[in-house]
């Protein structure tokens, strides 16, 4: 399921060096503007510690996590929306991802020159805001001109885009987002969806503090969480620096002794890859076998055919039933086996909503 994060913000607010301990995709970093140019691709796997729970009990070949990409895309600047510095090469790689993880800077340091000069997160937000703001306004009012002669001979479809689009339209002009407007059916919605709006897609907005903001955040990020408040966006505070120094170390023993120390219960980038992949709506099943403990990926509230498709698209055609265990059940009665014998397995139909962690075993006929 090839599903993208864009890591998208300023130059020098520390897009590159996140992405460095994101992936083993190196991405240039260095202390000047647009140093990153073409977009970095990562495919980085999903922390689940659930696989390694399964796996002391299963005994398999092998562990298979879940993935994800991120995709580290050029700095952005004041005039991107026509074209400035980057900004057509910006706004064009943005609009090819599914959810937008927005990275502020919110620590202080003279030997990191600032676009601007000073520092200030919220001016920095507004400003990606405003220039992806002024993309989506410009491509509504090029689609609301056209519909609308289209919807005045009475076509059905149109009408309803031009009421998509009007609501949009109205939102952007006030300065806020496109992803601030829902819409009740489901002909707006798929609507909305087609138009591709880059302010609609879901946003986390991480804050990159100092090492020693790590744990509690600092002025700065408390501002970032207030304004992302407003919008019922998510924040996450991470010290971009100190995860590259935590990716450096070989051995599981030392970054955990290293986290330690900050007061960390987890890195800052397990965290951001679990928000990442719940941010793209994923969730996940898994399939424990002697050969391998497998992590699957589908979307939020898809059922069991649609599931069983993910594995193969021939599980989905000649679905007959899925035999699902809960991950809980697993782990309390210690097999397969045992949880048969206890009564705790499931066997679901073509209409189950599959829930993250099930461990499923599809029954199909081609």
């Amino acid at each position: 399921m090839a599903l993208k994060c864009g890591i998208v913000g300023l130059p020098n607010v520390g897009k590159s060096t996140l992405f460095n301990c994101l992936s083993s995709a190196k991405a240039q970093a260095a202390n000047f503007p647009f140093c990153t140019i073409e977009p970095n691709v990562g495919v980085i796997t999903v922390p689940d510690e659930r696989l390694t729970r399964l796996a002391e009990l299963v005994h398999p070949g092998r562990i298979v996590p879940a993935t994800c990409e991120i995709v580290d895309i050029a700095g952005l600047v004041k005039g991107a929306s026509k074209g400035e510095g980057l900004g057509n090469k910006f706004l064009g790689n943005i609009r090819e991802t599914d959810a937008i993880i927005h990275v502020l800077r919110c620590f202080d340091d003279d030997n990191i020159t600032h676009v601007d000069g000073t520092i200030d997160p919220i001016r920095d937000k507004e400003i990606i805001d405003t220039e992806l703001q002024l993309k989506d306004l410009e491509t509504i009012e090029s689609r609301l001109a056209k519909q609308q002669k289209v919807a005045a001979l009475g076509n059905k479809d149109a009408k309803v885009e031009v009421s998509v689009l009007m609501a949009y339209k109205e939102v952007l002009e006030k300065g806020q987002n496109a992803r601030m407007v829902t819409f009740d059916s489901k002909e707006e919605q798929q609507a909305a969806h087609d138009l591709f709006l880059l302010t609609a897609k879901p946003v986390l907005y991480v804050c990159n503090v100092d090492e020693s903001s790590a744990l509690s955040g600092n002025d700065y990020s408390k501002r970032v969480e207030q304004a992302a408040k407003e919008e019922g966006a998510e924040v996450l505070v991470i010290a971009a620096k100190t995860e590259e120094d935590i990716a450096s170390f070989d051995s599981y023993e030392d970054k955990k002794m290293f986290l330690d120390e900050l007061g960390l219960e987890e890195s800052g980038v397990n965290r951001l890859i679990k928000k990442a992949y719940s941010l793209l709506n994923l969730e996940t099943f898994i399939t424990a076998g002697e050969m391998e403990v497998k992590a699957w990926t589908y979307k939020k509230g898809w059922k069991a055919p649609q599931c069983a498709g993910v594995i193969h698209t021939d599980f989905e055609k000649g679905f007959i039933r899925a035999e699902v265990i809960k991950y809980e059940d697993y782990i309390q009665y210690g097999s397969e086996a045992a949880v048969r014998e206890a009564g705790k397995m499931g066997i679901e139909g073509k209409d189950y909503v599959v829930q993250d962690g099930d461990i499923m075993h599809f029954r199909f006929n081609v």
